[in-house]
């Protein structure tokens, strides 16, 4: 299935819609109908895998409770390329997405980061749970399920 889009809510050229599209040199780990998974191309773990959907969504704040099953599908993958990469401690992992502002690529991407435990500071700033504006695909499922806005997660800048 091919990318519906090829630029982001910005207008600007989506390099994830073009891995999608295999417009790049991009090796693709896994890919089914309704998803994509590739390397990181700047790793925070060992393993960090990205799982996108082959169909442009901005962001996690996109979504809605009838997009729970598309997450779970991407988590499903996330789990699937470790063990084809011999990661088999799947209690070691961190699953999750960026919360806008903070993310540089607008296409929704589930970030894939083993072992968890060996992430480095700066891994652990930017993936870790202290992070706001990280949020585990369980806690995305779970707060979908609920009814509750995505968009409420972003937090307005103020000035003290």
């Amino acid at each position: 299935m091919k990318c519906n889009s090829m630029k982001d809510c910005h207008g600007q050229s989506c390099i994830f819609c073009e891995i999608v599209n295999r417009q790049t040199e991009t090796e693709i780990l896994i890919r089914d109908e309704e998803l994509c998974c590739f390397r990181d191309l700047n790793p925070g773990a060992e393993h960090h895998y990205l799982v996108v959907p082959n169909i442009h969504i901005d962001s996690c704040i996109s979504l809605m409770k009838e997009h729970v099953p598309m997450v779970k599908e991407m988590v499903k993958m996330a789990k699937a390329v470790l063990l084809k990469h011999n990661f088999n401690n799947l209690d070691d992992i961190r699953l999750g997405f960026h919360i806008p502002p903070f993310y540089s690529v607008h296409h929704l991407h589930l970030h894939v980061l083993a072992p968890a435990s060996q992430m480095d500071i700066h891994s652990l700033w930017t993936y870790g749970p202290q992070a706001f504006w990280f949020i585990t695909a369980e806690d995305l499922i779970q707060k979908l399920n609920n009814q509750f806005k995505p968009s409420a997660l972003i937090r307005p800048c103020t000035l003290i």
